[in-house]
């Protein structure tokens, strides 16, 4: 069980310094399939959905989660089944545990992927 997703995000505005590409790397090996941005700013994860109801309804449910923790990420939907998720905070102009927390509740959600 990962220990992320039994966590809250918790609000960091002014509070919490963006990490350090290290820290992001170490929270990376409790979120697969996330990649760091080449300026350790950003986490994002790519999906080819099955079409464009599944991406559609994926969204929705990443959404959920999005606001049960307050903590929204950037959502690309092209080609009406390419699905990225881009997780920043903002507030700070990095990553923050925040960004892993919402990545390894994501990561739980079941999705039907092209084949």
């Amino acid at each position: 069980m990962n220990t992320l997703t039994q966590k809250k995000c918790e609000p960091c505005e002014g509070k919490t310094k963006a990490f350090t590409k290290e820290e992001a790397q170490n929270f990376l090996k409790q979120t697969p399939d996330w990649q760091l941005s080449d300026d350790s700013k950003q986490i994002s994860r790519t999906y080819k959905t099955k079409n464009f109801v599944t991406a559609v309804d994926f969204i929705r449910r990443v959404a959920n989660i999005a606001e049960a923790d307050n903590h929204h990420p950037d959502i690309h939907l092209t080609g009406y089944r390419n699905l990225r998720i881009d997780l920043s905070t903002h507030a700070i102009g990095g990553l923050s545990e925040n960004d892993f927390i919402v990545a390894a509740k994501i990561n739980e959600l079941p999705i039907e992927l092209k084949k």
